[in-house]
Parts: C-alpha cells; sequence; structure tokens
C-alpha cells in the first residue's frame, strides 16, 4: 500500500472530514465521540499500577501524547481541532482560587499569596525547558474576560457605576484585544532574502596605477603590497562579520540587532524577548504594539480597580479600601469583587514594572536582549538598582532613539518596484 504524504491527508481532511472527524496522529480517520476507544496505553500504565509495577520510561509520555492527541473541537471545515491541554488549567484554577478566597479573608491572604508564587514557578520551568505554552496566553485572556464578566454582573447593578464609566471600561478592554491581537502577529522574522541568492556576474578590471601601460610599465610594489594587505584585512573583518551573524539553526545571515529565539525556533529583527504572556516574541514589527497593549491595559486595570473599591467600600478612599474594607466578607458578593480587585492589583503591578522597563530600555535604545548579554560580558552600565541598563552602543540620545523606534516598523515594509528596478 502506498505511504500517503502530509499533503494528501491535509487534502482528505479538508474535503471528506465532518465537523466531529479528525486524523490522529498514526494517520487513521477518527471520531471524537472515540476519545475513550482503544486506549492501550492507558490500560497498560493503568494494570501496571493495580499490580504494583514499575511504570515503563516512555509510558507516561505516550499517555501524554494519545490524550492531546484526541481531546478536539468540533469544527465546520477540516474536521475537528486540536486543543492544546495547557489551556484548560486557568479556564478551571482562576475561578476556583478567587472563590475560595472569598470566603474567608484568611483563605484570602493565602491564595493571593500562593497564586502568583506558583505562576512565577511554572514560568521558570517552562523558560529552562525552552518550550512553547499556551498557559500564561489563556491565563491572560481568561483573567481579563472573568475580570470583565465580574464587574458587569456584579459591580454594574450596584448602581455606583454608570454609563459613562461602564463604556470606558469596554472601551479599554476592546482596545486591549485589538493591540494584542495585532502583537501576535509577524514579530519580524528574518527570512530568506531571495535577490540576494541570485547569481550575479562580477567584472574585473585592473586599476589605473597598476595598468602596465603606466609607469613605463612597472608595477607599484609597494603599493600592491599594501592593497593586498588591507584586502586580506577587510576580507577577514568581513568573514568575521558574517561568521558573527549567521545562523545555523535557520540557516539566514541575520541583520544587526537580529536574534534567534530558541522558543520559537527563528531568527527575529530586533529581538527584544519572548513574552510567554502573548505565546510570541517581541520584535521589531510587534514591538510598538506590544507597548501600547501595556498601556491601555494598565489603564483599563487601574481605573476598573478604583470603580471596584469606590462600589464595596465607598466609605473608604481607593488606596485606604485596598488595605482597610471593614465588613466587606459580611457579603460574598462583596467579598469576591474586593478579592477580583486585590488580583488585578497584583497583576497591574508585575505589567507596571514591565512597563517601565521597556520605557528605560527605548529611552537608552537597547533591547533586553542586549542588555542581558552586556550585563552578561560586563560591558554595560548598571543604575537604579539594575532597572536602567546602558550599553552605549546605539544610543544617540532620547529623542532620537525614541523617533527611532516609532518609525522602525516602517522599515520592513516591501521594496516597491521602482526599488527592485
Amino acid at each position: 500500500m502506498k505511504k500517503r504524504t502530509k499533503r494528501e491527508l491535509k487534502e482528505e481532511e479538508e474535503e471528506v472530514l465532518c465537523c466531529c472527524e479528525y486524523v490522529n496522529r498514526h494517520g487513521e480517520r477518527s471520531h471524537v465521540a472515540a476519545c475513550f476507544c482503544d486506549c492501550e496505553d492507558l490500560d497498560e500504565a493503568c494494570d501496571r499500577f493495580l499490580k504494583r509495577e514499575p511504570q515503563k520510561p516512555e509510558s507516561l509520555s505516550h499517555v501524554t501524547a494519545v490524550i492531546s492527541d484526541r481531546i478536539r473541537v468540533p469544527w465546520f471545515w477540516g474536521g475537528a481541532r486540536k486543543l492544546d491541554l495547557s489551556i484548560i488549567p486557568p479556564l478551571i484554577l482562576l475561578p476556583g482560587l478567587l472563590h475560595l478566597a472569598a470566603l474567608h479573608i484568611l483563605l484570602g491572604v493565602l491564595v493571593l499569596t500562593a497564586l502568583p508564587g506558583l505562576v512565577l514557578w511554572y514560568y521558570y520551568f517552562i523558560h529552562r525547558k525552552k518550550g512553547q505554552t499556551l498557559f500564561f496566553l489563556s491565563l491572560a485572556l481568561f483573567s481579563l474576560a472573568y475580570m470583565y464578566y465580574l464587574f458587569i454582573w456584579e459591580v454594574f447593578p450596584r448602581g455606583d457605576v454608570g454609563q459613562f464609566e461602564l463604556a470606558a471600561i469596554s472601551s479599554g478592554v476592546i482596545l486591549t484585544l485589538l493591540t494584542l491581537l495585532h502583537t501576535r502577529r509577524d514579530p519580524g522574522i528574518v527570512r530568506l532574502d531571495k535577490r540576494a541568492v541570485h547569481s550575479t556576474v562580477t567584472y574585473y578590471s585592473p586599476p589605473a596605477d597598476g595598468d602596465a601601460h603606466f609607469n613605463g610599465g612597472k608595477l607599484e610594489v609597494s603599493t600592491a603590497v599594501s592593497r593586498m594587505g588591507s584586502s586580506e584585512q577587510e576580507g577577514s573583518e568581513l568573514k568575521e562579520d558574517r561568521r558573527r551573524n549567521w545562523c545555523s539553526v535557520c540557516r539566514v545571515e541575520r541583520p544587526p540587532r537580529a536574534g534567534h529565539c530558541r522558543i520559537c525556533g527563528v531568527c527575529v529583527r530586533r529581538l527584544d524577548h519572548h513574552c510567554v504572556w502573548i505565546n510570541n516574541c517581541v520584535g521589531q514589527a510587534n514591538h510598538g504594539s506590544f507597548l501600547l497593549t501595556l498601556v491601555f491595559f494598565l489603564l483599563t486595570s487601574m481605573y476598573g480597580i478604583g470603580l471596584v473599591l469606590r462600589s464595596v467600600c465607598p466609605q473608604q478612599s481607593v488606596l485606604t479600601a485596598l488595605l482597610y474594607c471593614p465588613g466587606v466578607y459580611n457579603q460574598f458578593s462583596s467579598a469576591l469583587c474586593f478579592t477580583c480587585a486585590w488580583y488585578s492589583s497584583i497583576v497591574t503591578g508585575g505589567l507596571l514594572h514591565l512597563l517601565i522597563v521597556q520605557i528605560i530600555n527605548i529611552s537608552y535604545n537597547v533591547t533586553e536582549r542586549e542588555a542581558r548579554i552586556a550585563l552578561r560580558e560586563k560591558t554595560a552600565r548598571r543604575a537604579c538598582w539594575g532597572i536602567v541598563v546602558d550599553t552605549g552602543v546605539y544610543s544617540r540620545g532620547l529623542w532620537s532613539n525614541w523617533l527611532e523606534f516609532m518609525s522602525m516598523g516602517d522599515k520592513l515594509k516591501p521594496p516597491s518596484l521602482t526599488d527592485l528596478v
């Protein structure tokens, strides 16, 4: 039997499969309703567990691969789509932990202390493995959606929030999602330039002072030797630059300030960092929209926190109510809103620190990747407890640095026909 290629399988999947069917990892046709059928790997693992026998080293990975392959969502075009398992935990843990924290003040302190610690631990665990995950993106989007849901159904019916405040919060959420969607696009991946690989013809001609008709048919030995030395030096420098900028993984020559992301597996122009909260790199093409996403989210979050605290603790000011709000745990609805305000404050504090670091780096015209490399090589100047890192390589002054940042997206526009000619 002839083995089918991936393209043939994809065409069959798009043309023949119904909304609940899919092609599994073995290339066989399956159905969503049959997700609990033919589970040999899971049966073997359960048998070994019941018989108290040691598990095989690859049994856990096989069971995980089978489960991740069979969890599908029915789709109208091309059959059922695979659902990433890392999306599910935030959808369950976040509402459960916030409702648990709203039961008592001690539970609230315990949950709001442990939750950031667990998230940071998982972040460093994933960062060490250099793997992609949708956990943080799912947590960010669901946190935003859940906070907005509670604002609509718990805070707005109290009557303390007017139509203008509701419209402002809704506009902030929409703008945050739009800029986040733009940030999720191409960050400026370095691709192979087809114009650079075309064969070219180089015409050589003898230099004027090296022609045999000049100087009575005699060549200047000193001039030839000096040119030979300078050409060898320039050639070695050019080779060194190309060797340093060459990426052996992507097989491309990186432009200045570009870097290779080991998580995404691509080279990105003016790579700043890989952000797990958007599951994408931040580079030359989406750095501006990433900064706008932070600004819109922080403005919406701080304004929403103030409205929530003003509603559940009307006798206190905003800053005082966040620390002292008597009687807030007497009613579960008020306690839940107060807990969500504290959760939003923790997230806002972390993103505010990130925004400040980004603004400082842009002001000094340095990326996070360049700052990290300069600190490792001890070639940078640090100030303000390490927040300010100045490499002194690309900085041209505050105004020029911000102008370069605002206009760097225009440099990625495709060349016109006139430029190609």
